[in-house]
């Protein structure tokens, strides 16, 4: 797996996150549909090796924290 790749396309998803958030809100379907859609399409496009199941994972629960801060 090419790590230093797989790394930049988590950065680029990690931007990409924050501009649906951002058009969307943390609230809305759309954007949690496309985080759903997004983590599930990285995963297939590695193979869902391990790590990137971890790593995408992480950024989910990330996002569901951020959240969950947001409505308290």
């Amino acid at each position: 797996m090419d790590y230093q790749k797989f790394y930049n396309e988590v950065v680029d998803w990690i931007n990409t996150a924050n501009q649906m958030a951002m058009k969307h809100g943390l609230d809305s379907m759309e954007f949690w549909n496309w985080v759903t859609y997004s983590t599930g399409e990285m995963g297939k496009k590695y193979n869902n090796h391990p790590l990137v199941i971890r790593q995408m994972v992480m950024l989910y629960e990330w996002l569901d924290d951020i959240y969950a801060a947001k409505e308290m």
